[in-house]
């Protein structure tokens, strides 16, 4: 492995490098897969932990805990990058894979809510904040790593596995469950399998210390504590040393917020999309994202390859001017050729709710007015409509008149949302999960594979840059900082806030209005901010 003498580090041999880029991307594609089976897993973690009789809640409560995970990553990159800069790269990054692995496998062992109640989902939220603060400071650690092992005129290509370990983290996650579902009937998943993947994590967890503990310090830092030049308090000086504030700015805003909500609206809500507004069968969905992201991973690869040569900022400005162009096109894309039956029902039928107070809380447990429930209604069941103000409540599907004198206002939500799928299947809906014939697949995988490549532009030459960014004494925590509360709060909230702007308007490509705005601010600040040049070590401005 890589040594040092005197004022420089030995290079590391080729197979060093293989070693290096092997056991940090396998520690990031387990430690990411740990974070996304809760994504991946979603239906099932609502009903087993945050079961309500409004369909629309019990999803929003399974984001929100899904969102409380990456809220908590600026807190892990403040404390572990404060330990990665203070104590050295390798050992910060062991005990973040270490606190991921055992919070995982603790979601698999958690009795229901049925069983246990209230402390159910407690629990969960417990265990989604120590993922979160393992997270904040795995990536970090990860990318650093590499960096610092590699050649300047390589450092994009080789971190850019590290970028694409993210990707292949939520790839295993979807592997894994489709495998558990195809060992087990969907009764025994559904009743207990589901509790598998997260188990699994166990043995991810040996297999992910084995690997890295065949590791040594990174040069870089060892060099700087054999000379005494280890930041006194790396948190303090993340914003002190001379121009750290701005680079943070950029950052954040520039880098972190942007190429995280491109990546989560191309994984995670396109998964979503396909599950729910297209109804689309689970297992097909599920496929179909696993591949698109499976062959999309390249593009992070080439991308971080690509910016060797032209400049960590003209794939990131060119990948964010892409994304503002082709989001809606693309999602209109996949959920065209995805269910062609239904989008075509909503353009013939369109259902129209107009009435004086038509107020409409996804929030809420159960809505205070018969209009409240038809909207809450029509979103449990994925039903584009529009919302008019009128002195009257009055419902139409297409050009007939809605019953609303005999809709079962006093039942449960469910028993509803029966009579409204009945009601709708009347004119031409179609509520039934579908499989996409296979030239429709491919049309999917096609829109999957262009948000894959908008992503890869952005995300791939990121780990370089970053790490290019700060001085190596408060790398760590400068980087992890801004990147951690990027991710953590404009992509851990994403989920979240696009499903409840769907929720409010009706409109399943509503949500897509959040990505689009922070990627436009991303666009400006990255334009301004980042230098166009060629890749260089860390120099002060």
């Amino acid at each position: 492995m890589t040594t040092t003498s005197g004022d420089r580090a030995t290079e590391p041999s080729a197979s060093d490098i293989r070693l290096i880029i092997a056991a940090s991307s396998a520690g990031t594609i387990f430690e990411w897969y740990d974070f996304f089976i809760y994504g991946t897993l979603a239906s099932i973690i609502g009903r087993t932990f945050f079961p309500s009789d409004n369909a629309t809640l019990q999803v929003l409560l399974v984001w929100a805990g899904f969102a409380v995970g990456f809220g908590f990553r600026p807190l892990g990159a403040i404390l572990f990058g404060y330990l990665g800069d203070k104590l050295g790269r390798k050992y910060t990054f062991l005990v973040t894979v270490t606190l991921m692995g055992i919070a995982t496998a603790g979601v698999g062992l958690i009795p229901s809510a049925d069983t246990i109640g209230l402390a159910a989902p407690i629990i969960i939220i417990f265990l989604r904040v120590l993922q979160g603060l393992a997270l904040g400071g795995e990536y970090g650690g990860a990318a650093i790593y590499v960096a610092e092992h590699a050649p300047g005129g390589r450092r994009g290509y080789y971190t850019s596995y590290i970028q694409a370990s993210v990707v292949g983290g939520f790839v295993l996650s979807l592997i894994v469950v489709l495998s558990s579902k195809a060992l087990m009937s969907a009764e025994t998943f559904d009743a207990w399998g589901w509790r598998v993947p997260f188990l699994l994590s166990i043995a991810l967890l040996a297999i992910s210390l084995w690997m890295r503990l065949k590791l040594s310090e990174s040069p870089v830092f060892q060099k700087m504590k054999d000379e005494g030049e280890l930041a006194g308090n790396p948190f303090v000086e993340s914003f002190t040393y001379p121009g750290n504030k701005k680079r943070i700015f950029i950052a954040l805003f520039g880098i972190a917020a942007g190429l995280t909500v491109i990546w989560y609206t191309a994984m995670f809500s396109g998964l979503s999309f396909l599950k729910s507004a297209m109804r689309v069968e689970d297992t097909t969905a599920e496929i179909m994202v696993g591949v698109g992201a499976g062959v999309g991973m390249v593009f992070f690869l080439i991308f971080g390859a690509l910016s060797d040569k032209i400049g960590r900022k003209k794939p990131i400005v060119i990948g964010y001017a892409a994304t503002l162009l082709m989001l809606f096109p693309t999602f209109w894309l996949m959920g065209s050729a995805a269910n062609p039956e239904l989008t075509a029902a909503a353009a013939r039928n369109p259902v129209m709710v107009a009435g004086p107070y038509c107020s409409y809380s996804p929030f809420a447990s159960e809505q205070r007015s018969n209009c409240g429930k038809l909207l809450a209604d029509l979103a449990a069941s994925g039903v584009t409509y529009t919302l008019v103000k009128a002195p009257t409540f009055a419902v139409k599907i297409g050009t007939e008149a809605f019953d609303v004198g005999s809709y079962p206002w006093s039942e449960k939500a469910a028993v509803r949302s029966a009579a409204l799928q009945t009601a709708l299947s009347d004119h031409g809906y179609d509520f039934a999960k579908v499989t996409p014939s296979p030239g429709r697949i491919a049309t999917v995988i096609l829109a999957l594979l262009m948000l894959m490549a908008m992503s890869g532009a952005t995300y791939g030459p990121v780990a370089a840059l970053l790490s290019e960014m700060f001085p190596p004494r408060i790398r760590y925590s400068s980087m992890s900082i801004p990147y951690h509360l990027g991710t953590g709060y404009f992509g851990g909230f994403l989920p979240l806030i696009s499903s409840y702007i769907v929720a409010r308007t009706g409109d399943p490509y509503a949500g897509l209005w959040y990505t689009w705005v922070i990627v436009a601010v991303a666009l400006i600040v990255a334009i301004w901010g980042l230098k166009g040049g060629l890749p260089t070590e860390f120099v002060d401005d």
